[in-house]
């Protein structure tokens, strides 16, 4: 019990530092090294507040699942908290057990799945005695997952039913069309269905995380009050449980396809609101068009109430609470989309002012004074990107997932400041082809 105050009292403390610490994140220089096992580690040293936090990222996001078992990674990565072997002399813990293990010690490991990456998620105090077993925990819950089948037959038919309510959801219908129309047979484009579902055992979880959550494969992000030599030692525990030994290239996943003709889908839903989405494939992350991208696309649609979009069709006429545009980059080439929801008698209308803004966006680009009040808006904001050690670690591990310089984030803002009207221009007439795009109107007449 004293153990267990303490512990609440140094959570408290540390609560206390976190509203009053400053927002400095930005001057911190990130370390850089392999370590022993493979990995891959990159640390921010932040000494003003006792807590780490960890993130683990392997190449086993849902590109690898296998077809027909849509969502093997990311099931997978959630079944990992249900509980772990006994090994090493350690005894089994159930899923309760596991619960409570973290609970008593103020620290939680989550995990979970996207298109590109599994990734685990540590976040604990860092004072020695609390770190070196919340590191222990973590290293058997991510090495040694007990994946028990009473607890996967428990859950899936909860599963089964959120997908069939979700079948019944507009939005999830026309985005289920719409990937597919964008994606083709990329595994972008999947989406789990209950025959994916059904498909699924805990012997292909254990199956997946075998062959692809191995120490050598693991990109390690770490923010907090360690120094290198610490950060070192926590990897070595983190990685403790999982397979060592030298890991062989993964196979290659298949490029997304260009759309080579305009696609268009007229789906009847008894809806209130038109579901409108139009797009196609855009670029991945590494695309040297990238800021261009980024910038230009504020000034479109990204950029909230100041956007063009939102300007011509909601403010101008009325027809949308709210339109966007986004680009999606991954490892591969993700989508880009403009979505709306309108008046179903409205649908063809802001449809065809979106086709018009867009191609006149590609053909000419922005304004001067768009483009320096966007600059203005994404600078100013920048600081609101790395205000805690959370935001920050997503841009470490972003810089480290996607092979970032080591000074991306201290040339952030000098990258967006040298953009030209020109270089959107270019950027969007290389990506973005109009004539031939994928169109899904949901609900619209």
């Amino acid at each position: 019990m004293n153990i267990f105050v303490s512990r609440f009292a140094r959570v408290r403390r540390v609560l206390v530092l976190l509203l009053l610490a400053p927002a400095a994140w930005a001057a911190l220089p990130i370390e850089h090294w392999t370590h022993a096992s493979g990995a891959r580690v990159y640390l921010v040293q932040s000494p003003g507040i006792p807590m780490v936090d960890v993130q683990i990222d392997f190449d086993a996001g849902d590109r690898r699942s296998p077809a027909g078992k849509t969502g093997l990674s990311a099931l997978m990565a959630s079944a990992t908290r249900n509980g772990v072997k006994a090994a090493a002399g350690q005894s089994a813990l159930d899923e309760n057990a596991l619960g409570e293990a973290w609970a008593d010690l103020g620290a939680s490991l989550t995990a979970g799945a996207g298109n590109d990456r599994l990734t685990f998620s540590l976040r604990s105090l860092s004072y020695p005695d609390v770190l070196a077993q919340a590191s222990a925990l973590a290293a058997r819950q991510m090495g040694e997952p007990s994946f028990p089948d009473k607890l996967w037959l428990r859950d899936r038919p909860k599963m089964l039913a959120s997908i069939q309510e979700s079948n019944t959801r507009p939005a999830t219908v026309a985005a289920r069309a719409y990937s597919v129309a964008v994606y083709g047979s990329h595994p972008y484009g999947r989406e789990m269905t209950e025959a994916d579902l059904n498909n699924i055992s805990t012997a292909d979880m254990q199956a997946l995380h075998a062959s692809l959550v191995r120490a050598c494969y693991a990109r390690i992000s770490i923010v907090g009050a360690v120094d290198r030599t610490q950060a070192d030692a926590l990897v070595s525990t983190l990685l403790a449980r999982l397979p060592q030994g030298p890991c062989h290239a993964l196979a290659p996943v298949q490029e997304v396809q260009a759309l080579t003709q305009a696609v268009e889908q007229r789906i009847a839903f008894d809806a209130a609101q038109a579901h409108v989405l139009v797009g196609q494939p855009g670029i991945k992350r590494s695309s040297p068009d990238f800021f261009a991208l980024l910038v230009g696309n504020h000034i479109l649609g990204g950029g909230g109430f100041t956007a063009r979009l939102t300007e011509e069709l909601r403010e101008k006429r009325g027809l949308t609470y709210g339109v966007s545009s986004s680009f999606a980059p991954g490892l591969h080439a993700g989508a880009f989309t403009i979505s709306l929801q309108t008046r179903p008698d409205q649908a063809q209308q802001a449809l065809d002012l979106v086709r018009s803004e867009l191609e006149r966006f590609v053909a000419q680009g922005p304004t001067d004074k768009e483009l320096q009040a966007a600059k203005d808006n994404l600078i100013g904001g920048f600081a609101l990107r790395i205000d805690s050690n959370r935001k920050l670690l997503d841009n470490v591990a972003n810089i480290a997932w996607n092979d970032l310089p080591l000074d991306y984030l201290s040339t952030w803002t000098d990258q967006v400041q040298r953009i030209s009207v020109q270089d959107i221009r270019q950027a969007f007439a290389r990506t973005l082809s109009p004539k031939t795009m994928v169109t899904i109107v949901l609900g619209g007449k």
